[in-house]
C-alpha cells in the first residue's frame, strides 16, 4: 500500500517498540566505525550471529580527532531526531553523555537569530552538545559492549562476489591481505566511499552520483568556559542570502571539558581563515553580542578550518542491477552541506531504515530494494532542504531546477514568518530538527499563515 513520503518519514522517526528481532544471517561486516557504521552495527546485532566492524583508524578509549573523520574538529550538532534514534538503540545514551561531560541544551537556554533579529522560540525539545570525538567514542563504547560485535583495524580494499550476491570483504590486516566471508555488508566509509569502484571491479554498475557545488568554508575554535550554568548555552546566528550574501552565519555552544565551541561559516571567496584575531573580530563585529562575550574568554588551541566543495548523493535506487547482501549508509549514500547539521541525524534515520528492512521479512538472496526505497525518503527530505537553501547563495552555480523560484518563494515566506510567529516557528523548527518531513511546510494553512504574518509586519 502506498504511503506518502511524509508518512514514511514519520514512521522511520518513531521511537516506540518495534516488532521482535530475529537472527537471519551469520556474519555481517560493517565498513567504517563512523556514527553511521556504529548505528548500523547496533541494528545488525539483532539480526546477525556476529557483526564485524572494520575501520582504517586505530580506535580505542579516548581516541580524539582522527584521519578518517577530517571534519571531526568542526562544530557538530545532534538534532533531536538523531538524538531520539540513538536513545532508541542505546537506551540512556543522552543521560550517560551528560553524566560524562556533554552539556544539556534546554530549549529555553538556546537562542536563534536571523539576519541579526532574534527569533521567537520554535522548539521545546532539549538537545545535548559535545564534540564529535566525544559522541563517537561513547557511541563506539556502547556498540562494543554488545556481545556479538567486534571492531577490527584494517583498510578495506575491495569486495568479493559470487553469482548475484556479495560474499566477502577484502582488507589489509597486520599480517597482510585478508578476505573475510560475509553474509551481509554495509558500507559506512563516508563521502569518499569507493563502493562504486568495487562494484565496477566485480562486474556491477556504479551508482549514479549527483553533485552540487557549494564551496563552503568553516572555521572553528574552542574557548575556556568558566560559567557553570551559562545562559544562553547555545546561539545560532543565520544569515539569509538577501542580507548576508555568501556569509552563512555563526554558532556557538557549550561542550564537554568546560569549553565553548565557536563556528563561522561562509561560501565562495568569503573564507574565514586560521587567524585567531580575525575570528574574534568577526564574532565581535558581525554577530549578536553573545558572541563577543564568548570570544572574550581564553582561546584553547588553534583555529581549525574545513572546506566542503560540494553536496553529493549516490542514487543506489536507480541501479538496474545490484548485488544481494550489500547496502550503504550515512555519507556513503548522501552528504549534505554540514551547515544544516543533518549528517548524524540522517545516519540515525538510515539505521531506522535498515531496522525496518531487516524486521520486515527481508529476503537476503535479493537486492535490498525495500531498504533503498526507505533511504530515498530520508535522503530526498534532507537533500531538498539543504540544496534549496544553498541555491539562494550568489556563489552557488546551480543549475536551479524547474519551479525553483516558486519553491524558493515559499521557503522564504516560511523562514521570514518563523522569526516572529510562534506557530510558524514551531512548524519550521520541527522540519529543521528532522522531526517532520519538509512537505509539512507546504500545507496551504501553513503558507497562508506565513504570508499574512509577513504582510502584517510590512505594514
Amino acid at each position: 500500500m502506498y504511503q506518502s513520503p511524509a508518512r514514511v518519514f514519520a514512521r522511520l522517526g518513531a521511537t516506540g517498540p518495534a516488532t521482535p528481532p530475529s537472527v537471519i544471517m551469520g556474519r555481517a561486516v560493517v565498513l567504517g566505525a563512523s556514527v553511521a557504521g556504529l548505528l548500523a552495527a547496533r541494528v545488525l546485532a539483532e539480526h546477525a550471529e556476529s557483526v564485524l566492524v572494520v575501520d582504517r583508524d586505530e580506535l580505542g578509549a579516548g581516541t580524539g580527532h582522527r584521519a578518517g573523520v577530517p571534519q571531526g574538529t568542526q562544530m557538530h550538532v545532534l538534532l533531536p531526531a538523531g538524538r531520539d534514534q540513538i536513545d532508541r538503540w542505546f537506551p540512556g545514551f543522552s543521560r550517560q553523555a551528560v553524566a560524562e561531560g556533554a552539556v544539556l541544551l534546554p530549549a529555553a537556554a538556546r537562542r536563534s537569530y536571523l539576519d541579526g533579529q532574534r527569533k521567537v522560540p520554535g522548539s521545546d525539545v532539549d538537545m545535548i552538545a559535545a564534540s564529535r570525538p566525544f559522541l563517537e567514542e561513547l557511541l563506539r563504547r556502547r556498540t562494543l559492549e554488545l556481545p556479538n560485535v567486534t571492531l577490527l583495524p584494517g583498510r578495506v580494499t575491495g569486495l568479493d562476489f559470487a553469482g548475484t550476491s556479495v560474499t566477502g570483504v577484502r582488507h589489509e590486516s597486520a599480517t597482510g591481505p585478508v578476505v573475510t566471508p560475509a553474509d551481509f555488508v554495509v558500507d559506512a566509509t563516508g563521502r569518499s566511499s569507493r563502493l562504486g569502484d568495487w562494484l565496477e571491479q566485480g562486474g556491477w554498475e556504479r551508482p549514479p552520483m549527483r553533485r552540487m557545488a557549494i564551496n563552503l568554508h568553516y572555521a572553528t575554535a574552542t574557548f575556556r568556559r568558566t560559567e557553570e550554568h551559562p545562559v544562553p548555552v547555545a546561539v545560532l546566528a543565520g544569515c539569509t542570502a538577501a542580507a548576508g550574501g555568501d556569509i552563512a552565519g555563526a554558532a556557538f555552544s557549550a561542550i564537554e571539558g568546560d569549553r565553548w565551541i565557536v563556528m563561522l561559516g561562509s561560501y565562495g571567496d568569503d573564507r574565514p581563515g586560521r587567524d585567531p584575531d580575525d575570528l574574534v573580530r568577526r564574532c565581535r563585529e558581525d554577530f549578536p553580542p553573545e558572541f563577543a562575550r564568548v570570544v572574550a574568554n581564553e582561546m584553547l588551541g588553534t583555529v581549525r578550518t574545513y572546506r566542503q566543495a560540494d553536496s553529493r548523493r549516490r542514487d543506489f535506487h536507480r541501479l538496474r542491477r545490484l548485488p544481494a547482501g550489500l547496502v550503504a549508509v550515512g555519507d556513503a549514500v548522501s552528504s549534505f552541506n554540514p551547515i544544516y547539521g543533518q549528517g548524524m541525524s540522517s545516519a540515525a534515520l538510515h539505521a531506522s531504515c535498515l531496522s525496518e528492512y531487516l524486521r520486515s521479512g527481508a529476503d537476503l538472496r535479493r537486492p535490498a530494494r525495500e531498504l533503498l526505497a526507505l533511504q530515498r525518503v530520508v535522503v530526498d527530505a534532507a537533500w531538498g532542504m539543504s540544496t534549496s537553501a544553498d541555491l539562494a547563495r550568489p556563489s552557488v552555480p546551480g543549475p536551479r531546477p524547474p519551479g525553483y523560484r516558486i519553491s524558493r518563494w515559499v521557503a522564504d515566506q516560511i523562514t521570514a514568518a518563523s522569526v516572529t510567529d510562534p506557530v510558524t516557528a514551531r512548524r519550521f523548527d520541527a522540519v529543521v530538527e528532522m522531526r517532520r518531513h519538509p512537505n509539512s511546510l507546504a500545507a496551504p494553512r501553513t503558507l497562508l499563515r506565513a504570508v499574512r504574518v509577513n504582510q502584517a509586519r510590512e505594514r
